[in-house]
């Protein structure tokens, strides 16, 4: 694990994690434009599922995760780094937000979904096309 050193005051650091939103994020809204411009139709954010997922395809009985690296700990990833302060706080959410998802995952699939997790530095200028065509596929595939 990777840890940073905050170059920002305590202030700084409150008010720009306040401006991080937790839905209609900028992953999220690229792979619904792509999925819609594919024909897909879909629901978004259904908090009826465990995790209120992404994207909701019932036709496909799948369901999409659009995670950002950061916040549920892509591993692996240089995106996915631990802050040096307030770091056992950190560590909790961190790591509780990726068992979470695990079990969401599990539970979703024991109920029949296809479950898929498109992490955030999947749709970097470099991947996002192979990325989104890749999860197009997997989307129509049979399970």
């Amino acid at each position: 694990m990777i840890y940073i050193v905050d170059k920002v005051s305590k202030e700084i650091r409150s008010y720009n994690m306040s401006r991080i939103r937790s839905k209609d994020t900028k992953p999220e809204i690229l792979v619904r434009s792509y999925l819609f411009s594919k024909g897909l139709r879909f629901r978004k954010n259904d908090k009826r599922y465990l995790g209120s997922p992404d994207v909701v395809l019932p036709k496909y009985k799948t369901i999409v995760f659009v995670h950002g690296c950061f916040w549920h700990l892509h591993e692996g990833c240089k995106y996915a780094v631990m802050p040096k302060s307030n770091v056992e706080f950190w560590e909790k959410k961190l790591y509780g937000n990726r068992e979470r998802d695990k079990r969401n995952q599990k539970e979703l699939e024991e109920l029949g979904w296809k479950v898929i997790t498109v992490w955030e530095c999947e749709l970097k200028k470099d991947k996002v096309e192979q990325t989104l065509d890749d999860l197009y596929t997997q989307i129509i595939s049979e399970q």
